[in-house]
């Protein structure tokens, strides 16, 4: 057992409150699930398509420590799904130009038709989403 101890911000919360954070966690998680399921019909796992998210949306070209970063996993995981993305023809890794000790990770073609057929169904869920979380955002504004 953790011997450090949590700080209490000094904070009452209301029923109400508590209601909020719950409400809160039920609509992430609907669309989490959402995902998820939208990951496996394409044939890939959850982490897969957030691990292809993470490469997509990174500025500049990540490395293997970046995607670990990202998706905030052990440097040895984020090695080992990226063996398999790039056995899947998901992504590919290039030596980069600047420092070919280096090597980078790309969303390969295959990998952005897939990117795309599940990340188009996610932003599609997320926009249904989006007036419960603009309510529970202005709840916890008020």
């Amino acid at each position: 057992m953790s011997t450090r101890r949590r700080r209490s911000t000094g904070h009452v919360l209301s029923t109400e409150d508590y209601r909020l954070l719950s409400d809160f966690r039920h609509v992430i998680r609907q669309f989490f699930v959402f995902s998820e399921n939208a990951a496996r019909a394409a044939g890939i796992t959850a982490q897969q398509h957030r691990a292809l998210l993470a490469i997509k949306a990174y500025e500049g070209r990540p490395t293997v420590g970046d995607l670990a970063n990202q998706l905030v996993i052990k440097h040895h995981s984020a090695v080992g799904l990226a063996d398999r993305l790039v056995g899947a023809g998901l992504i590919s890794r290039k030596p980069d130009p600047a420092d070919r000790r280096r090597v980078t990770l790309q969303v390969t073609a295959p990998g952005e038709r897939m990117l795309l057929a599940i990340s188009g169904a996610n932003r599609d869920e997320l926009r249904r989403l989006a007036p419960l979380l603009k309510t529970l955002v202005a709840r916890l504004e008020s």
